[in-house]
């Protein structure tokens, strides 16, 4: 079991030491002018290596919040009831300026969100991320239609609060203010969720 560990730990290593370059790379240059032979050169790696770890280019961006996939399947388990967890949740990542909910003026973080939101081909990636943890929160609310339009509402919800509160910090307003505005937000959509979805998720 030790030596599982161990090499499992080397890996999830070798994942973040190479996005993080890759990243790196993308901030100071762009991402369509850093080729993938470029980033496995700087990580000391072979391609063929890098691509074992990360089947598409895009994947080098978006293993910085791949651990948050099945974020939203986990949390609703944790009641009341589902959209009163998720919301919690989010709420309590605001508290915490979560860079998920856009609520973080950190240099480094603005600066990973205009990558990620300013590029085409990791948009469209993104939304492979988003249709996963759609997937795996109506697995969670109990499989079946009602459950994968729910899903389909409440990742919608989270995405459009936080694409909301990263626009307006990019802009320029204080973290602060955005940050008392997004909890009313926060409360406002979820309450919205609470009175509209099927009952597999409000009670």
């Amino acid at each position: 079991m030790s030596e599982i560990g161990l090499r499992e730990r080397k890996k999830r290593r070798m994942y973040r030491t190479v996005s993080d370059i890759a990243i790196g790379m993308f901030l100071e240059r762009g991402f369509d002018a850093v080729s993938v032979a470029e980033v496995a050169a700087a990580a000391e790696i072979s391609k063929p290596t890098l691509f074992r770890y990360f089947p598409a280019k895009e994947d080098l961006v978006l293993y910085r919040i791949a651990d948050h996939e099945e974020e939203p399947a986990r949390v609703v388990r944790e009641g009341p009831t589902p959209v009163e967890a998720l919301k919690r949740h989010f709420l309590e990542g605001l508290e915490r300026h979560d860079p998920v909910t856009g609520l973080n003026d950190d240099s480094d973080v603005l600066a990973f969100h205009t990558l990620l939101y300013g590029t085409p081909s990791l948009v469209a990636r993104l939304y492979g991320h988003l249709e996963r943890t759609e997937e795996a929160l109506a697995e969670a609310l109990g499989g079946g239609l009602d459950a994968r339009l729910a899903a389909g509402q409440i990742i919608a919800v989270r995405r459009i609060l936080a694409q909301e509160n990263w626009r307006r910090i990019a802009a320029g307003e204080a973290l602060a203010a955005v940050g008392e505005d997004a909890a009313a937000a926060a409360e406002r959509a979820f309450g919205v969720l609470a009175r509209s979805l099927p009952p597999i998720v409000t009670e």
